[in-house]
C-alpha cells in the first residue's frame, strides 16, 4: 500500500508481537506496545516540529506505563482511570462508570478458587 509513495518513511506499522500471558485487558496492549501511551509516544517522535516541546510529555507517559505496571501487580487488575474510562461528549470526567460486557459483575476479582 505505500510502496511507491512520496515520503515512505512517514509511515509506520505496529502490529501484534505475541508477548504476554493471561494478565489484564490493557496490559495485553502494554506487553505488546500497542497501548495508547506507546502509539502517542511514537507519535509524538515523529512530530518534527514538536521535537523540542515533547520531552515532558514523553516523559509522562512512560510514568504512566511505570504506574500501570506496578498496580496491575499489586492489584490484579486494571487502574481505574483505564478501567472505567469511557467517551464523553465533552472530554469531561464521565459521571457514572463505563457499562461492562453482559454478564461481568462490577468489582470481580479473579482468583483461583
Amino acid at each position: 500500500m505505500v510502496h511507491g509513495r512520496s515520503n515512505e518513511s512517514r509511515f509506520h506499522v505496529r502490529g501484534y508481537m505475541d508477548q504476554g500471558t493471561t494478565t489484564t485487558p490493557f496490559d495485553m496492549v502494554v506487553l505488546n506496545k500497542m497501548s495508547r501511551f506507546h502509539l502517542a509516544i511514537d507519535a509524538l517522535k515523529y512530530a518534527s516540529r514538536l521535537r523540542s516541546q515533547v520531552s515532558d510529555v514523553i516523559d509522562m507517559f512512560n510514568r504512566k506505563l511505570y504506574e500501570h505496571h506496578d498496580y496491575i501487580r499489586q492489584h490484579l487488575e486494571d487502574m481505574p482511570e483505564i478501567r472505567n474510562w469511557g467517551w464523553t461528549t465533552d472530554f469531561n470526567e464521565p459521571s457514572a462508570p463505563a457499562p461492562l460486557a453482559k454478564g461481568h459483575p462490577r468489582g470481580s476479582v479473579f482468583s483461583d478458587s
